[in-house]
């Protein structure tokens, strides 16, 4: 079954404005009576949860959650920087402290109960309820810090309930091992249709982010050893039942993300497929047709030499003035993700980059010059989740482990993750080594002239893989957020952020002038040149969104405090 499948007409079960959140359901020919009796129904039900978690390259112009080019990270340099959060929204609203999807993942868990099925049927639902359930609180946690827990269907005399003070955020995420460690009991193997339904792998697979996300944030933010120990164990198991399962593995890194159709990619854990004329994105026509917000200067640096090496110390760099230097001697995978032999300038191509580097790790060259390839048109299949980080997972949780009182990094925990990337088809690059608490490539220790001096060597280089794996990929900005890093995104504190390609405006006669380089008629291009356009990063508080203000008022009236999280 296609994830293009449309919602049912269900929504009197699944989801509710803020004020009809307790509304019962319409007395039509659709009731619990007469939906809730087939294992069929119980399936199509669960269609209803897919977009919301698992939205691909999105829908029209949208790109879910992928080429976040103009979200809090350092991996883009836009000429107009997105700033932090200033003021406390007013009220909730549909995607702002919203929990609409926690009460229709507890109906449907609910429901799934009085079905004629199986036993067996029950629990592999029920799991798959709870996985869902899971995914939201997780992005809840993420956003609001402490939020109160449901798990049950409520009823709108229970003020008590339905008023009551956030949980904490370490009893919230307990609760949600408790559901990925049910789901991953009692999910099938196999639900038929691999790579487009929620089988044991997917819970595995998300299991392993969501848990190392936690594991971090537990250890950066709050200190609390004892979780993040427990979280990271969480993380490192479902990624390590994944990897012992052998039922992945890797092949061509950019056919990951431009294929007409995933179905049988080794690597592809879940995807989302598109038809022409049925379900179309624009994230091929941005990689080809289109302005883009181009990759940052700090980015391009990241990228080690085909020696293993990063830039400040490798032999086989030839330095930046000129893409071919650039470009000369790297990790492989930068040739699969940018345009590798010109810069596309403002003025000059039409298509140009705020930088001038230009991606495209999306564009699929057979449809580039058709119809189905331009605007949003596109149909090429997205990855949800692959196999890369999932690998990537275990081997951060696995460093990250030996820092809070579990079993040290090894050799052979990075040879089963990282090793194994670097291994791919088209990479090869030498293997990342431990040799004694650094990081090391040929039996040679070294120490990037680069690292954050906060950063352990060899956690400062799985972070380094873990950028170039995922780049473009919508993983940044949560990773600073987690590690406690929203400083790296600051524009002045951090410049290279907001730096290009090297030019000499001699050479490109039809630059635009509105392009600034460093140095006046050459250097770097600076794309977001005014004052007031700089991300600066000020106050910590922006780790978490503030509670809106309609529902402290609302809570006060039922005579509970809503408390509001630190700095708002």
């Amino acid at each position: 079954m296609k994830l293009r499948i449309k919602a049912l007409a269900l929504s009197f079960l699944a989801l509710s404005a803020c004020d009809e959140f307790l509304e019962k359901p319409p007395l039509d020919s659709l009731t619990d009576e007469t939906y809730w009796t087939s294992e069929s129904n119980v399936r199509s039900f669960s269609w209803g949860f897919y977009t919301a978690y698992f939205s691909g390259y999105g829908s029209g112009y949208t790109w879910g959650k992928f080429f976040s080019g103009e979200t809090l990270n350092d991996d883009f340099a836009p000429a107009s920087p997105t700033q932090f959060r200033r003021t406390v929204p007013t009220a909730a609203t549909s995607s702002y402290w919203n929990f609409t999807y926690v009460r229709k993942a507890n109906i449907y868990l609910n429901r799934i109960q009085t079905v004629p099925m199986e036993e067996e049927a029950i629990l592999h639902w029920s799991g798959v309820a709870r996985f869902f359930r899971a995914l939201e609180y997780h992005d809840l946690v993420k956003q609001f810090g402490e939020v109160p827990w449901y798990d049950e269907e409520l009823s709108e005399t229970d003020e008590e309930t339905l008023y009551k003070p956030r949980d904490s955020r370490e009893y919230v995420m307990d609760r949600v091992l408790e559901d990925f460690e049910f789901a991953m009991e009692n999910v099938r193997i196999d639900d038929g249709n691999d790579g487009q339904t929620v089988n044991r792998a997917v819970v595995l697979a998300f299991m392993s982010r969501i848990f190392l996300y936690e594991g971090t944030w537990q250890k950066y933010h709050n200190d609390n050893t004892e979780k993040a120990k427990e979280y990271l164990e969480a993380s490192k198991t479902a990624a390590m039942e994944l990897i012992n399962s052998g039922a992945y593995s890797l092949g061509n890194y950019r056919e990951v993300f431009n294929s007409l159709n995933l179905t049988g990619n080794p690597e592809v854990i879940l995807f989302r497929h598109y038809e022409p004329g049925i379900l179309t994105h624009a994230l091929n026509s941005y990689n080809n047709m289109e302005p883009q917000t181009g990759v940052s200067k700090d980015a391009i640096e990241s990228y080690l030499l085909a020696d293993g090496l990063p830039i400040g110390l490798s032999p086989l760099y030839q330095g930046d003035q000129g893409i071919d230097k650039v470009m000369a001697n790297r990790d492989p995978r930068i040739y699969e993700t940018l345009v590798t032999d010109e810069l596309r300038l403002n003025g000059i191509a039409s298509n140009y980059s705020t930088t001038g580097y230009s991606t495209h790790k999306f564009l699929n060259e057979v449809i580039k010059d058709e119809p189905e390839g331009s605007s949003n048109l596109n149909y090429t299949d997205s990855p949800v989740m692959r196999y890369g980080e999932v690998l990537m997972n275990y081997a951060e949780a696995a460093a990250e482990l030996g820092t809070v009182g579990g079993a040290s990094l090894t050799q052979s925990d990075l040879d089963m993750s990282i090793n194994v990337l670097r291994d791919r088809p088209g990479v090869m690059l030498p293997h990342l080594e431990v040799l004694g608490d650094d990081a090391a490539v040929n039996g040679v220790a070294y120490d990037d002239p680069a690292r954050d001096p906060g950063i352990p060597s060899l956690i400062w280089e799985i972070r380094r893989e873990r950028r170039i794996e995922l780049m473009m990929e919508g993983f940044r900005t949560d990773d600073l957020m987690r590690w406690e890093k929203l400083e790296y995104t600051d524009t002045q504190e951090n410049s290279d952020i907001n730096r290009g390609a090297w030019i000499r405006r001699v050479d490109y006669p039809e630059l635009q002038s509105s392009v600034t380089l460093t140095d006046g008629e050459e250097g770097y291009i600076i794309p977001a040149t005014a004052a007031v356009s700089q991300r600066l990063f000020e106050d910590p508080k922006v780790y978490l969104d503030p509670v809106p203000l309609d529902q402290i008022t609302l809570y006060n009236q039922h005579g509970v405090t809503l408390t509001q999280n630190p700095g708002w």
